[in-house]
Formats: structure tokens, C-alpha cells, sequence
């Protein structure tokens, strides 16, 4: 199963998306948004970042867990990934977003359905 992005809106009215990994396991999370269109515009950058490797930034959380950040072309954070034990975990990560970002179907679950477009 290829990767999708889930765009979803939040309890407060705003919008964000996931970008899953064929297994259904998230693999990068934005930031929150205004407005729907907004995501989107995030989802365009997050696909056109992705297979950049410049754009990736590996950091170490407070607690010594591993995450990486992705940023686009105006430097912005567009998305986060989820925490990993070890730097090598964090390089499987980014090779995943690499991998399923520039193709993936958008899934539009913020107005309650599951339609892909």
C-alpha cells in the first residue's frame, strides 16, 4: 500500500496532516494551520522538500530520544517526525518520507470523509 497524507482538521477548527508510511505508520506530522488551504499548501511542500536531503534536520530531543525536522524552501519547519531510539532509526525515517512523500494521495478526513483527491 502506497504512503498517504491524512488531512485532518483539529478540535480548535484548524487544520494538519499526517504523512503515513505504507504500513499506516505516521512518518511525519505539521504543524497546525488556519485554514484548509494552508495544508494544503503545506502537504505541495512537504512533497516538494521531501527528496531533498539538505532540507532534513536530525536533532536530539532533551531526553536523548532522536527526531528529525523537515524544512522548506523558505527554511520553515513544514513537518516533524515522530521520536526514535537511535540516529540510525532516525535515518530510516527520512528515507521513508523520501520514499512515499512526492506521490502520496492526500486523504481529506477533516470534513468527516475519507475521500482521496
Amino acid at each position: 500500500m502506497p504512503g498517504a497524507f491524512e488531512l485532518k482538521q483539529t478540535n480548535n477548527g484548524q487544520f494538519m496532516f499526517n504523512l503515513k508510511a505504507g504500513n499506516g505508520e505516521i512518518i511525519l506530522t505539521s504543524q497546525t494551520y488556519k485554514t484548509k488551504a494552508d495544508a494544503e499548501k503545506g502537504i505541495a511542500a512537504v512533497r516538494a522538500s521531501a527528496p531533498l536531503d539538505a532540507r532534513y534536520e536530525r536533532r536530539k530531543a532533551t531526553d536523548g530520544e532522536h527526531y528529525f525536522v523537515l524544512k522548506a524552501e523558505n527554511d520553515q519547519v513544514i513537518g516533524r517526525s515522530e521520536l526514535y531510539a537511535s540516529a540510525s532509526a532516525v535515518e530510516n525515517g527520512v528515507a521513508s518520507v523520501q520514499r512515499n512523500a512526492p506521490d502520496a494521495a492526500t486523504r481529506d478526513l477533516s470534513a468527516g470523509l475519507a475521500g482521496a483527491h
